[in-house]
């Protein structure tokens, strides 16, 4: 009976969720516009204490590592490897990307195209569908790119393209005229959330793919903005 704790801090929402057996037996979700670092810690001890679970007995704990925030990716892993590390407990590192696909459901004439709004027209994105059997399939691996190299791989796609994340709606007002077929999905499926990083991390569990928590790091597409403009201040000299 797997129990697995999960942490998303990786865009403005926080949330975290524990799951057994591919249940969800707590979760909490919290939009308040206040700092990440105010709201896990006490965010994750109420979701063990409704449910009556220890640290000590989790069997994994799971986090979406990356892209995202620079901050709030930081923030959620830190406290992933110090909750793991304490204890002794495996790590799951989860892409955001992968996880916002895990709320919508792709056709065998559909794909789920991920975005998430990397600010400067730039997008991180990734692109799932289904395969023969049925199953979830990663199409491209996580990448940043600018919302026209987004559209030039997706205008000659011909599926049905859902997007979903925080940068869908910015992509859909200035894809929808240009790429036949693309739909905005609702807000209720369209973000990342812990549950849904539980979940995945339940079937990566069974496959026996964790990490140590010292080996638990942020998945950054991109520099951060300030090494980006002092490289660019460097290039200049």
């Amino acid at each position: 009976m797997a129990l697995i704790l999960a942490v998303d801090t990786s865009a403005k929402p926080v949330s975290c969720a524990l799951v057994r057996n591919g249940q969800v037996i707590s979760s909490f979700y919290s939009n308040t516009g206040l700092t990440h670092s105010q709201t896990l810690m006490p965010m994750i001890e109420n979701v063990l204490r409704i449910a009556d679970v220890t640290v000590n007995q989790l069997d994994a704990i799971a986090v979406n590592a990356g892209p995202g925030s620079f901050t709030g990716v930081r923030i959620g892993v830190s406290a992933v490897k110090g909750l793991a590390f304490t204890s002794d407990i495996p790590c799951i590192s989860i892409s955001t990307l992968e996880c916002m696909a895990e709320n919508t459901t792709a056709t065998a004439d559909s794909v789920v195209c991920c975005v998430m709004d990397a600010r400067c027209q730039q997008v991180y994105s990734a692109l799932f569908g289904l395969d023969e059997t049925g199953n979830r399939v990663r199409l491209w691996e996580d990448e940043a790119q600018s919302v026209v190299d987004l559209k030039n791989k997706l205008k000659n796609f011909g599926k049905t393209i859902i997007l979903v994340g925080d940068g869908s709606e910015m992509c859909y007002n200035a894809l929808k005229d240009e790429i036949s077929g693309l739909v905005l999905a609702p807000p209720s499926s369209r973000y990342q959330n812990a549950a849904a990083t539980a979940v995945i991390a339940e079937r990566r569990l069974a496959l026996g793919e964790t990490i140590a928590s010292e080996d638990l790091l942020p998945v950054y597409l991109r520099l951060p903005q300030a090494e980006r403009e002092l490289n660019n201040r460097l290039a200049q000299k």
